[in-house]
């Protein structure tokens, strides 16, 4: 195999008969974390800050070899597989299906399947291959080392009861599917028919915006949701259009403690960014709507953990915070209910609670949470 960039491993080639060679692989430095990439590698990952070693394979049966040589020679694993979708991607899953059954260890290895479209469509693959963490596209080159960082330490827990106990694992990982089957089936029946009977005040919200100020009437941006899945979120746009370019000058203004180091969160009361109708839509959420539009499209449930802002969701990448990742992104949740739009709250408070919920999440609790949101829907203070 050739070596595609400067900061690619070298790979001999292993196609063809048998040399009778043991090794495949010259030399893994130690200081570099190993991507193994199965099929035609991405221009993206010649970027010059690519914190990754790449190895690259033409097939399945190529990577577990490299799998192979890389633990009993280098005695180290791939920090995550990626696979490009193709033609032949049945039998390629059902090679990796068999292959994580007959090595469980390597079960807690991140596995994404890259693709270059019909990113929506492929979702189905993630249900019929439990194996499989995200479906990722060229834009997640620009996260994927958080992205990593995250889903490696959630399958390390659920792979290895040393991380958790055997208790709290029972309790995260398994009896989950008719739970997941029905909060699935209840997401949509309620954000469809949300949608029907909301449809005339977005038209009418969307004539205000457009009236009311210059710019896009929907906000999109990058969101990260379970499992550091990436994703566009959409709601009402309540600031002034060039709001994200003015962020550095209200920080000192943020609701949380001031911390430099470590989880960072950014809040701000009375937000001089939004717009005047931007701020009744805050304190009705109103501008929460759209997000019915991510519940459908399986982005977000209608109860579990807010997704953050990227610049938010890379900080949370120890061990001691990842597991907030565990929970689906939602509209909305515990903090929600039990502290939405109050000032007096911490970083940690915040990210405990929504830890809490991902180790004691039902359908049973999310139904709770759903009855007690409309009390926490008209807040006081514009945040």
């Amino acid at each position: 195999m050739d070596t595609f960039t400067q900061n690619s491993l070298q790979v001999e080639s292993i196609r063809g008969t048998d040399t009778g060679k043991s090794t495949l692989l010259y030399e893994v430095p130690d200081a570099e974390s190993i991507l193994l990439f199965v099929g035609t590698p991405h221009k993206e990952m010649q970027a010059e800050n690519n914190p990754f070693r790449c190895i690259v394979t033409e097939n399945v049966a190529d990577a577990q070899k490299v799998i192979n040589q890389l633990q009993h020679i280098f005695k180290k694993v791939p920090a995550a597989i990626i696979y490009r979708f193709d033609s032949a991607y049945e039998s390629a899953l059902s090679e990796w299906n068999t292959y994580f059954k007959t090595h469980q260890f390597l079960c807690s290895i991140p596995f994404f399947v890259y693709t270059d479209k019909g990113f929506d469509e492929m979702k189905s693959l993630m249900g019929r291959h439990t194996f499989i963490d995200d479906i990722i596209t060229q834009e997640a080159w620009q996260v994927l080392g958080n992205k990593i960082a995250i889903v490696s330490k959630v399958k390390r827990m659920r792979t290895f009861p040393v991380y958790r106990s055997s208790t709290l694992r029972t309790r995260l990982y398994t009896r989950r599917f008719y739970s997941n089957f029905l909060k699935r089936s209840l997401d949509v029946a309620l954000a469809g028919g949300g949608l029907l009977m909301l449809s005339p005040v977005m038209l009418v919200i969307a004539a205000l915006i457009r009236l009311e100020s210059k710019g896009p009437i929907f906000y999109a941006a990058k969101r990260a949701g379970r499992n550091y899945r990436v994703f566009k979120f959409y709601k009402f746009r309540t600031m002034v259009p060039d709001a994200d370019r003015q962020l550095d000058k209200i920080k000192h203004l943020n609701q949380y403690d001031g911390q430099t180091d470590g989880p960072v969160f950014i809040k701000v009361s009375n937000d001089p960014r939004v717009t005047k109708l931007g701020g009744f839509l805050r304190n009705t959420s109103l501008d929460e709507i759209p997000q019915l539009l991510n519940v459908l499209k399986g982005d977000m449930s209608l109860v579990g953990n807010r997704p953050l802002p990227l610049y938010e969701a890379n900080t949370l990448t120890t061990d001691e915070w990842v597991e907030r990742f565990l929970a689906p992104a939602g509209i909305t949740g515990l903090w929600q209910v039990s502290k939405r739009g109050k000032k007096e709250m911490s970083v940690k408070e915040r990210i405990d609670l929504d830890i809490n919920y991902a180790h004691n999440r039902s359908l049973r609790y999310d139904m709770w949470l759903m009855a007690s949101t409309p009390f926490a829907l008209v807040q006081k203070d514009n945040v």
